[in-house]
């Protein structure tokens, strides 16, 4: 059975405007419209939006979401290949993971700046720390 725009927005948790978006990215392919004048979308579709989902919650862009989804169609593409994909999505989140580490440490000793004391805010040098270390 195949779905109308709403049907397939439905099936697969986002709204129309996500399948039309997705539609000018080129992740979701736009059927022709039939007689009635409206489209209707295979089921694979459907599967196409949950793994634009899910990639992009692995941390993709929907630029590299494009491209392995055009790499599911290229004859000669390996497994090693497509691992390597991951492999550089896992080093960009390690980096990413660091860098938050980093902030982290920062904040608490920004934090630190203000001390425990009842003092009133204007006082706190948190203020003195933007643009220069502390």
């Amino acid at each position: 059975m195949d779905y109308t725009i709403g049907q397939l927005a439905a099936a697969s948790g986002v709204g129309v405007e996500t399948v039309r978006f997705y539609e000018r990215k080129g992740l979701v392919r736009q059927p022709v419209k039939r007689e009635g004048g409206y489209r209707k979308y295979p089921r694979e579709e459907a599967l196409r939006i949950h793994f634009v989902k899910r990639a992009q919650e692995l941390g993709f862009t929907l630029k590299e979401v494009k491209e392995l989804l055009d790499l599911q169609f290229k004859k000669k593409l390996t497994g090693a290949q497509m691992r390597l994909k991951v492999e550089e999505k896992v080093e960009e989140v390690r980096q990413k993971l660091a860098d938050l580490k980093k902030m982290e440490r920062s904040l608490v000793e920004l934090g630190n700046v203000c001390g425990t004391g009842e003092q009133a805010v204007r006082e706190c040098k948190i203020f003195n720390c933007f643009g220069k270390p502390c």
